[in-house]
Parts: structure tokens; C-alpha cells; sequence
């Protein structure tokens, strides 16, 4: 079958990875795509929010498969579009994928539904929300209601920093429309972790648990990124959290989405804290995570493209669905300077030697080929996962990666997989 992958950052590079060693695979196109990516895939120059152009590309070159990754275009209805034409597609629809797509939307679903949320109000006036901010209490949580790059997060101390990031999202649209509205929620604290989950409309299968390292620097200092480096699985989410989890959020989740007329069928991501009031929803997700994906998929023991098929079938719960017992961790080689200002176009050296390892695989997120050479192209470069038997030992061997890899001005941190919470 043919297969196109929408999208070219890291995430990407490891679907297409993983829909590589699939047997019922015979070519992959990756739209964008990326440099790395083009070492598994026919790269195509179409825009991963260009829909049209998408879906005459998959027409024409009667594609059997599209997976639509980045949250962008599913939040937009490419998804839609696509099943119109009769192509099929991994993927919620556009009126599922506005759990993501508006924090608004989330926040009153888990209201309405009773799954275990931060408490919060939205407004769509600056002044409002600057005179509850007054009033409230410190840390504060300021969201953006729409998409912003995994960015549009603000965790103030006090209100100099609430007032400057509500002018910010609200007056100066640092963040474009996705701050037409705010919501501020009350700071929860304990460990995060991410769950991702494949669902059909009706069941939900979590996969392994991942952590994320958002901050841009060691000690989880500096701004908040798209993901600094992650690992798998969590040292904290154990069976019990995982059922309270399959109780309360998973699973009630997916039933209100489908009560809503809404049923969401693709990859949802949980974003979870632990707090000492129980597991409570940070976040949802449309799709993969970014860079959970990287430590999450060299774990899947069973075929990608058959668990997507069963997706989309609606036929999930008779899928037996295998993990290897191991651990993965990725660093992140970043731009100097992201996620503010950074310079681009710079030789990647060292990538031939990982070839030959097995237990080491280099996702690229920013890159791309200039005379047969990988050049840099964006804030996040390269992810270099490990996997082995335990964290420590990937944590090692991702770290012994890491130090094979050149570029002028790379970027990363140093404590990846070391925290337990």
C-alpha cells in the first residue's frame, strides 16, 4: 500500500520510521517532510495545512493511507476533506480535533462531564481578566484558547508577569487569533506526565507513558519549548495510576466526546499531573505528542499501520496491541538561541557513525539536504533517542549519541531522564 505522512518535524520522521518496517508498506510520501525523512520517503513540497493540495496529491497519486500528524491541519478539517474524496485517513475529524484546537472547548467538556480538571475562567476581554488576576492568587496559569505552537502557556509568579502575559496574548496576539480568548487556571503542582492513547470513536488504548522536559534549560529553567527531550516510561505512572487514570480521564473522555456528537478517533494525548488530590487533565491533545513520539513508538512491538487501520474500522477492541519492556530516552539537539532567535543553514556532522548503531535512532525535526550534506533549518534539529533496558542505561547511550553529533551554535540539555518527577 501507499502511505502519506502530513507533517515534517521529529514526530513525523518517527511515524514514517515506524510505518517503514511495516510489510503491508510499499512506498511513503511525507509532505512536507524533512531532510531525514527523505531517507524513508518521497518528500513532497506541499504546505501540511494546504488541504486542497493534499487531498488532489492523494487523489492523484491514488494513496491508499493518509496519516495526518501535526494539529494544525486536523483542527482545520483535513481529515474531512479527505474522507470526502473517499481516501482513508488516521485522524480526528475537525469537530474532534477542537479538543485541542480550543482550550475552552476542553475546559467545559471536563467540566460538563466531571473529569478531573484545574479550576479555571475564561475571558475574551483584557481588562476582565487583568482585574481577576488582581484578585487572585500566585502561581497562575494563563492559557492562550488556541493553537500556539505548544507555546502558548504562561506560568506567572505574580501579577507583573500576569499582567505582561495577558497583554501579550490578548493585545499584542503574540500568538495570533489563538488569543482572541484567555483561560486562568489555578496553578496544580506535583509530577507530569504524558499518556497517549489510540482511539476509535468508542475504545481507548493508552500506550506506554512518556515525560516531557518543556523548559529550555538544565533544572527546567528558561522559556518554555515544544519539548527539550523526553523518556519513557515515567518512574512514577504504576498500575494504579494508570487505572485511576483508565477510570476517570481515559475513558470518560472518549464517551463524552462521542455523546457530544463529536467521537474522536486518531491519537489523544493526555497531558497529566499528579497532584495530592488525585491524577487531574493539564492538557489535551488531537495527535502524537512532540517529542513523546520519539520514545513512545521504538517501543511498539505491534505493527503501526494495523493498529491504524483498526482506528480507523472502528474495530480497536479486537486489537492486541504489544510494547517491548525497555525504556527510551531523546535529547533534543537544538538551534543556540530557541526558542527565541537562532541562526539556521549549518552543517550537521557525526550522523554516519549512528547509522551503525542499533540501539541509538536520530529523528530530524529541523533539518534539510543541501548538496547531499544535512544542513540545520529549524529551533529544534535533532532527536536522539535510545533505547535500552532500563532509563539509565538509554539515558547513557542517548547522552554517548548526542556527543557524536556536531553543529555551529547546537543546543541541549544536559539533565534529560534524570528527574523522577
Amino acid at each position: 500500500m501507499k502511505v502519506l505522512v502530513v507533517g515534517g518535524g521529529g514526530r513525523e520522521h518517527a511515524i514514517i520510521w515506524k510505518i517503514s518496517q511495516s510489510p503491508k508498506v510499499d512506498k511513503i510520501y511525507a509532505a512536507p517532510g524533512n531532510g531525514g525523512i527523505s531517507e524513508l520517503a518521497e518528500c513532497v513540497n506541499i504546505k501540511a495545512t494546504d488541504i486542497d493540495s493534499m487531498v488532489k496529491f492523494a487523489k492523484d497519486n491514488k494513496i491508499d493511507l493518509v496519516m495526518v500528524a501535526p494539529d494544525d491541519p486536523l483542527v482545520l478539517g483535513m481529515v474531512d476533506a479527505l474522507e470526502a474524496e473517499g481516501i482513508r485517513a488516521f485522524g480526528p475529524r475537525a469537530n474532534a480535533a477542537i479538543i485541542e484546537g480550543s482550550k475552552v472547548f476542553s475546559k467545559e467538556l471536563m467540566k460538563k462531564y466531571n473529569i478531573p480538571t484545574a479550576k479555571y475562567e475564561v475571558f475574551d476581554d483584557s481588562k476582565a481578566a487583568l482585574e481577576y488576576v488582581k484578585k487572585g492568587t500566585f502561581p497562575a496559569v494563563i492559557k492562550a484558547e488556541g493553537l500556539a505552537l505548544g507555546k502558548g502557556v504562561i506560568i506567572a509568579k505574580d501579577f507583573e508577569e500576569a499582567k505582561k502575559g495577558i497583554l501579550d496574548i490578548m493585545e499584542n496576539k503574540v500568538f495570533g487569533d489563538s488569543g482572541n480568548r484567555v483561560v486562568i487556571e489555578e496553578f496544580l503542582t506535583g509530577p507530569e506526565v504524558s499518556v497517549l492513547a489510540f482511539c476509535d470513536g468508542k475504545t481507548v488504548v493508552p500506550m506506554v507513558s512518556a515525560q516531557d522536559h518543556k523548559r529550555a534549560y538544565d533544572n527546567d529553567e528558561g522559556l518554555n519549548t515544544g519539548g527539550m527531550g523526553t523518556f519513557s516510561p515515567s518512574r512514577l505512572y504504576d498500575s494504579v495510576k494508570a487505572k485511576e487514570c483508565m477510570e476517570n480521564i481515559f475513558v470518560p473522555t472518549v464517551k463524552a466526546m462521542a455523546a457530544e456528537g463529536r467521537p474522536f478517533k486518531g491519537v489523544l494525548y493526555f497531558g497529566l499531573m499528579m497532584t495530592q488530590n488525585g491524577v487531574k487533565v493539564i492538557e489535551y491533545n488531537a495527535r502524537f505528542g512532540d517529542p513523546e513520539t520519539q520514545v513512545v513508538l521504538p517501543r511498539l512491538k505491534t505493527d503501526l499501520v494495523e493498529i491504524m487501520e483498526a482506528v480507523i474500522d472502528e474495530r480497536l477492541d479486537s486489537l492486541k496491541i504489544e510494547w517491548e519492556d525497555n525504556a527510551a530516552v531523546c535529547v533534543v539537539m537544538a538551534s543556540g538561541g530557541y526558542p527565541v532567535k537562532y541562526e539556521t543553514g549549518f552543517e550537521i556532522t557525526g550522523l554516519c557513525e549512528l547509522k551503525n548503531c542499533d540501539d541509538i535512532i536520530v529523528f530530524h525535526a529541523g533539518t534539510k539536504t543541501d548538496n547531499g550534506k544535512f544542513v540545520t533549518s529549524g529551533g529544534r534539529v535533532l532527536g536522539v533517542t535510545a533505547v535500552a533496558k532500563d532509563l539509565d542505561a538509554a539515558r547513557k547511550r542517548a547522552y554517548e549519541g548526542v556527543d557524536m553529533v556536531h553543529f555551529e551554535n547546537c543546543h541541549f540539555r544536559k539533565d534529560i531522564g534524570i528527574k523522577k518527577y
